[in-house]
């Protein structure tokens, strides 16, 4: 790695550690020539994935794109960076395992949508609104509804308990 401060090529590492649920290492990097600090983050390559998206235009997919979504919607909520980079980094996981060159874009958001009730209901709303295109108020009455149904299902199993 070149040193940003003296160009050097001579540096050493400092320290290194796992960030995004093992997904990448972070380094802690030192110039020999100028003792300039500095960080470094390593990513496995994985081959292109294609989205498709719904009017059948094709981009590769950006991790980045994702995660600057999701932390719109999450936005004045207590969600933390780091929950939103576990979150990414599990739908990215689960994209590349299905082994497939390309992946619609709708599927990207169903698995967006099926994951963030459980970070932030805020932000799923949030993400909702815009992912499903709603038109009025009472589009967000039935996914609020839909929320609240799915939250008393699992209030109402019923639990085992010990005698």
């Amino acid at each position: 790695m070149k040193c940003q401060q003296c160009g050097s090529m001579d540096n050493k590492v400092i320290e290194s550690r796992d960030v995004a649920d093992g997904e990448a290492i972070r380094r802690r990097r030192q110039c020999l020539a100028c003792g300039q600090r500095f960080t470094t983050y390593e990513r496995l390559e994985r081959p292109s994935l294609v989205v498709v998206k719904r009017d059948g235009t094709r981009e590769l997919f950006s991790r980045e794109k994702l995660l600057n979504g999701l932390a719109h919607a999450t936005e004045k909520t207590s969600v933390t960076n780091v929950q939103l980079e576990n979150f990414v980094a599990s739908i990215e996981r689960e994209l590349y395992g299905y082994g497939e060159p390309e992946v619609s874009s709708v599927k990207i958001g169903e698995l967006v949508m099926a994951g963030l009730p459980k970070i932030s209901e805020v932000a799923y709303v949030r993400f909702a609104s815009v992912y499903r295109k709603f038109r009025d108020i009472s589009s967000f009455e039935r996914e609020l509804s839909r929320i609240r149904e799915s939250k008393s299902d699992k209030k109402s199993t019923p639990k085992t308990s010990k005698k």
